[in-house]
């Protein structure tokens, strides 16, 4: 294929960039953008092992995003972000599939506001676009050295021919990898594929056949209801639009620039109704169709839920009256479905409550999850209502004066043993340690939950925080208890084969037949064969 000759421009590009890139090009906050991307990415690929982390990395993005939009180009396009933000947020309450899914809805918007303001930049001040068109070029994975050697040339057609190319061919890999059938991965390729057409759909709907929003919206429907005939329809109909896209890229001068009239992206991404996602390990049940109200009432929750893990109980009560904000503008359907009354009540009520825990806010988010299924027409799961119920009725004050008794009365076992034994064999040591390691989460939970408990209602923020410290604040506590539990059972262990030594049955002589038999003793007299704990055991 012959390029045009340097300073040569191709007519239909140059017109196209004379009238749509009209106007002076802003820049980007190139290093707010690296952040919200890498942050973005790390969240996409922990989804599903560490809740924390996945939330702090959401709250990092959310930072970097805010100082991002005031240097996009069209505020429409930062409330677009911002509301792909809000669906991976929500999303991260539900699968790690969904939660991938939406990240690259949001990397494909990303892309498409970088790549329209790039082109914007390119076009008026090109000096000053070197770095924007490196980033972007990484970002579509086309080599930098070829784009800003065309860009030097003054080639901008080559150039948005070049990245419009590539992103082309990413959108045919995604879809290629998206199979006929209700499936994790297909609907993870499918949302992939629908973020990578993000940047590309100006070109693509001028094609024969086009490609547009509504086909992707379709197809994800399709996959997530299950609603296989209509998705191999809707899989033909889009492999169809890319071959035909990626015939029209075959030369330079049909790549199109972003439009200078109109935002990047005015409308929520090909996903609007946020479907969700069958699990990939098994034949997963009919997808639940998420509604706005839902969707914000999740990301509400989703912060709730990480304020209160990390022992910040104002704004996690703060986060639960916005989720109830959102609750109360979901659409009829929702609000009309049983059980909705009961999930308003339960968020009110927890919203007031102190020493806020984070098991408090997961119930709530399971009962949410309940309500979209029954919602569709699906049963609820016993084990819902059972946790919904035991977090409304055994929270706040009631549990911590609660666990603050048991850790009080697990002392008195400790207390006997030392009574009845002593403390001079060190077989008896060892358990007595082992069970002290035994107790010990619920003497945490007591003495740190009451503390913080107390600290809520008095409002010192010292004693609030102590609640972190609680074995179930935080996914910490699961390796703790193990840890734990593992050096109780070796202390205990240490302590009875000592103990069985002691008495012959391991190791070492038997004691001889006969030997400190006890003798029958009178009544009120001491028994002179008795033994002696200390020294025997």
């Amino acid at each position: 294929m012959t390029l045009p000759a340097g300073g040569r421009a191709w007519p239909a590009l140059t017109l196209g960039l004379t009238l749509a890139l009209a106007g002076s090009g802003s820049a980007q906050n190139l290093e707010a953008y690296r952040t919200l991307a890498g942050q973005l990415d790390a969240a996409a690929a922990g989804a599903g092992q560490d809740a924390l982390s996945t939330l702090k990395r959401l709250d990092a993005a959310q930072v970097a995003l805010d100082s991002l939009k005031p240097t996009l180009s069209n505020a429409k396009t930062g409330a677009a972000l911002q509301d792909a933000m809000n669906a991976v947020r929500a999303a991260q309450a539900r699968t790690p599939v969904e939660l991938r899914a939406q990240v690259q809805l949001a990397r494909g918007l990303m892309r498409k506001a970088l790549y329209d303001q790039t082109m914007k930049l390119l076009a008026t001040s090109p000096a000053n676009s070197a770095e924007h068109l490196t980033l972007l070029s990484r970002e579509l994975g086309v080599d930098p050295a070829g784009t800003n050697a065309n860009l030097t040339a003054g080639k901008l057609n080559v150039v948005a021919w070049q990245l419009q190319k590539s992103a082309a061919a990413k959108l045919g890999a995604a879809l290629a990898g998206v199979q006929a059938q209700q499936s994790g991965a297909s609907y993870l390729n499918l949302a992939r594929a629908a973020g990578w057409f993000t940047v590309v759909q100006g070109t693509a709907r001028s094609v024969d056949p086009p490609l547009t929003t509504e086909q992707f919206s379709g197809a994800l429907a399709a996959l997530a209801g299950g609603q296989l005939t209509e998705l191999r329809g809707s899989l033909r109909s889009l492999k169809a639009g890319v071959a035909a896209l990626n015939a029209a890229l075959a030369r330079p001068d049909s790549a199109r620039a972003g439009s200078g009239t109109a935002p990047p992206v005015v409308t929520t991404p090909p996903v609007t109704k946020q479907p969700q996602p069958p699990a990939a390990s098994s034949t997963p049940p009919a997808a639940l169709a998420g509604v706005p109200g839902a969707a914000a009432t999740y990301a509400g929750l989703g912060r709730a839920l990480n304020a209160a893990t990390q022992g910040n109980l104002p704004a996690a009560r703060a986060e639960l009256t916005r989720a109830l904000a959102a609750l109360a503008a979901a659409p009829a359907s929702l609000r009309n479905t049983s059980g909705y009354d009961s999930l308003v009540r339960h968020i009110t009520t927890l919203s007031q409550r102190q020493a806020l825990r984070p098991a408090d806010v997961q119930a709530l988010l399971g009962e949410l999850g309940a309500l979209e299924a029954r919602q569709a027409g699906q049963p609820q799961r016993a084990a819902t209502t059972l946790a919904t119920g035991s977090a409304f009725r055994l929270g706040g004050g009631l549990r911590a004066v609660l666990a603050l008794l048991i850790a009080l009365a697990a002392a008195a076992p400790l207390y006997l043993l030392n009574l009845a034994f002593g403390g001079k064999n060190p077989s008896w040591r060892a358990i007595s340690a082992a069970l002290v390691l035994l107790l010990l989460p619920a003497l945490a939970d007591g003495l740190f939950g009451f503390l913080g408990w107390l600290g809520d209602v008095l409002n010192v923020p010292l004693l609030r925080s102590l609640l972190f410290l609680t074995p179930g604040q935080s996914a910490f506590g699961v390796p703790l208890r193990l840890l734990t539990t593992a050096l109780a059972l070796g202390l205990a262990t240490y302590g009875f084969r000592g103990l069985c030594i002691q008495f012959g049955l391991l190791g070492g002589p038997a004691r001889p037949k006969g030997s400190a038999r006890p003798t029958v003793t009178k009544p009120g007299q001491p028994d002179q064969t008795s033994l002696d704990w200390d020294e025997e055991f």
